[in-house]
């Protein structure tokens, strides 16, 4: 097994597949939580004779919500994948990634410690995803969060911002987490989150966002 993220255009589903259907199944209990943290557990697939693309043989359902938040947000994330080698038993696969991941702390800033620790004391990206079941873009994502400066760090932990928001500012530059936290802590001002951040942060856009952020009291200027 290797694990890996894969395009959503590289990925199909498997006739193999328990819940194969024409139609879309149903999302609405899990899509909350993809669109606040994004697919944790990877979905199983396997090469289906092309190049560059795989069919999904677990995780229908994890799929059809990425794609519906691609089709909301104009893009989307490539998904965690184990892909499944000749021999690998697909259930016994899934059952170990959902063990292996319920060994990780619960939130993304204590894992981001647990990482952390691990590398100061010699241990790899690779090493970490492996203990952990998880790809090592994924290990890469949460190591970021040391990019941040600390009080966006905390309110993370503390679920005041979410994911998408997250991973833009550990890609701003101190300055720009700064001027962003000002505008968090400005009464009159919005601060844009998700992917209006991106292109606060990136594209040079100066609008106003629909949402005001989170009171000053909340992140603290």
């Amino acid at each position: 097994m290797q694990l890996a993220h894969i395009a959503l255009d590289q990925l199909k589903i498997s006739a193999l597949n328990m819940r194969h259907g024409k139609r879309a199944p149903d999302i609405s209990d899990i899509l909350p939580s993809v669109r606040a943290r994004g697919v944790l557990v990877p979905l199983l697939v396997r090469p289906n004779g092309q190049p560059e693309t795989f069919e999904i043989v677990a995780g229908r359902r994890r799929y059809f919500a990425a794609k519906s938040l691609a089709d909301e947000r104009g893009e989307g994330d490539p998904l965690p994948c184990a892909i499944m080698e000749d021999g690998d038993d697909a259930d016994a696969l899934e059952v170990s990634l959902i063990e292996n991941l319920a060994r990780l702390d619960p939130d993304e800033v204590s894992q981001w410690e647990t990482f952390s620790r691990l590398v100061r004391q010699g241990r790899t990206v690779l090493d970490i995803a492996v203990t952990f079941g998880i790809t090592d873009l994924k290990v890469k994502r949460i190591l970021a969060l040391g990019d941040l400066l600390p009080k966006i760090r905390e309110a993370y932990r503390r679920e005041e911002i979410d994911t998408e928001t997250v991973r833009h500012l550990t890609m701003a530059s101190k300055a720009q987490q700064k001027d962003w936290l000002a505008l968090c802590a400005d009464p009159d001002q919005y601060a844009p989150r998700g992917y209006q951040l991106k292109q606060w942060l990136f594209g040079g856009s100066r609008f106003q966002p629909r949402w005001r952020c989170l009171p000053s009291r909340s992140i603290p200027a």
